[in-house]
């Protein structure tokens, strides 16, 4: 190496180690209203609260397509879903494009995936990476690495972090760093683990005040959708009405069957009937949903704790997020995919010691559209031109962001599992048009009036101005991002 090399190695050294960590930790379909942070009154999360007291909570955070590969692809390219390729949970996604970590492997930090990766296409852009194969089973669960497939047997959600703390261990200490931790739970089939299938025994968990609507007031769509609980959750691998699944072990089984052949003993005898029945079907819903997080809130804070104990802590920076919201029993539903509320929003929760004043919590409204940004800027890399979202790091600062958007883009497109229509929208922080162009037909919401999205206002005389308005932003934001064309476009 020549003395000019040696003297640029030692300036670039020191800026090179004292730029922050990154550590994503990111769930599947965890909603924010099960978070205690959030207001929960259905469960506790004391370690993804720390999160929040000791960082910054976002009381706006939206996704851009509430479905989980195309969610994934979105944080990835910093992109909406028409122009990464990424619609859909059907497709496999382009790895060859820009996306953050490559730009961050570049700009020297090391980059690791441990977890779930959803998108079918080798992950490009890591150093390192363990991840499920496809949507992966909640026990004994094969990892896919650069070297082949490796099977282990466990508990997914403790396993995804026993594999987080050998990279953790072995990686580089002289190079900054970006994890990519990102847990199955709490995905459907909400398998609990053998540490927390008993959590809530005995307990009521109080019911949504929707639990039991009927959607008159709604689109075709949400009249004819296959989501409610009422109808279709079903019996065997979303209530338990049945024994341990074949791939687990013998311990595994004898644990699976000491919880769950009692209760199904007792529906056998008792069998409720009508909302009785709906109200026994939310409460096994619900509860495997929540022991599922609290698998993941305990993960959190064995990461929070290692951090301490290694000293990282001050200079890392810890994100908690999830690919979109869902339903918890809200407007009598499971699952997501929606505009409306309980999915489009996901929890976002931030920790930066010296820059994030701690307990803040920030109002304005962000996306998962804005996360590739962050990250880049969080780290000193720039940001290509392409990439549509916003550097959210000004917010986490507590500077007044004059022009940040006041407005938001969804798009769903995906017309398959669930029978959810394709439709697209707008939100600003009062008000919510969404199109569902297959059906021709629009909803209008007041969200500060009608935060639960019940009166359609949508063809009312007295709201025709806003009508127009809303319609006309929708046009013009379609066109802002580059997704104009097409059938949904023609209104």
């Amino acid at each position: 190496m020549t003395i000019s090399a040696l003297a640029a190695a030692a300036v670039l050294a020191p800026q090179q180690t004292s730029r922050p960590n990154i550590i994503f930790i990111f769930t599947d379909d965890h909603a924010d209203h099960a978070i205690s942070a959030y207001g929960s009154v259905i469960n506790n999360t004391p370690h993804m609260d720390r999160i929040a007291n000791e960082g910054m909570l976002f009381e706006n955070a939206f996704v851009t397509n509430s479905i989980c590969a195309p969610s994934r692809a979105v944080i990835l390219s910093g992109k909406h879903s028409h122009l990464n390729g990424q619609m859909t949970n059907l497709t496999t996604f382009d790895g060859d494009q820009m996306t953050f970590p490559k730009i961050l492997q570049k700009s020297g930090y090391q980059t690791a995936l441990v977890g779930k990766w959803h998108l079918k296409s080798a992950p490009q852009g890591f150093d390192h990476y363990e991840v499920l194969v496809g949507q992966g089973p909640y026990y004994n669960p094969v990892f896919r690495t650069p070297e082949g497939q490796v099977k282990h047997t466990g508990y997914t959600t403790h396993l995804i972090t026993e594999r987080t703390f050998d990279w953790l261990k072995k990686r580089d200490d002289d190079k900054p760093f970006m994890l990519m931790m990102q847990h199955k739970a709490p995905h459907r089939q909400w398998r609990p683990g053998p540490d927390y299938i008993g959590l809530y025994e005995g307990e009521t968990i109080p019911e949504p005040v929707d639990l039991f609507e009927t959607w008159e007031t709604r689109n075709t769509g949400a009249q004819t959708n296959e989501m409610s609980i009422r109808y279709h959750l079903r019996m065997g691998q979303d209530l338990k009405v049945m024994e341990a699944p074949r791939n687990f072990t013998d311990e595994q089984k004898a644990v699976w069957n000491e919880h769950y052949i009692p209760r199904n003993k007792w529906y056998e005898e008792n069998k409720p009937e009508g909302d009785a029945l709906v109200s026994w079907m939310y409460q096994r819903y619900i509860k495997d949903y929540l022991r599922c997080i609290q698998s993941v809130d305990d993960s959190v804070g064995e990461v929070l704790d290692y951090l301490d104990e290694t000293g990282m802590a001050d200079n890392t920076v810890v994100i908690y997020s999830s690919d979109q919201g869902f339903y918890l029993g809200d407007y009598g539903w499971y699952d997501k995919r929606w505009m409306y509320e309980p999915s489009m929003r996901t929890p976002l929760m931030v920790r930066w010691p010296g820059v994030i004043e701690p307990g803040s919590r920030s109002s304005e409204m962000v996306q998962n559209l804005d996360y590739a940004q962050t990250f880049l800027d969080i780290a000193g890399a720039t940001a290509p031109d392409d990439m549509q979202g916003e550097s959210i790091v000004p917010i986490f600062r507590g500077e007044n962001v004059r022009d940040w958007r006041d407005t938001l883009y969804y798009h769903y497109y995906e017309e398959g599992e669930h029978a959810v229509p394709k439709h697209c929208g707008v939100r600003t922080d009062r008000f919510k048009i969404i199109y569902y162009y297959n059906l021709n037909e629009w909803e209008l919401y007041d969200i500060k009036n009608d935060p639960r999205e019940k009166t359609n206002l949508y063809n009312k005389v007295e709201y025709a101005t806003l009508q127009k308005n809303m319609k006309r932003l929708l046009r013009t934001t379609q066109i802002e991002y580059n997704d104009a064309d097409g059938k949904h476009a023609r209104f």
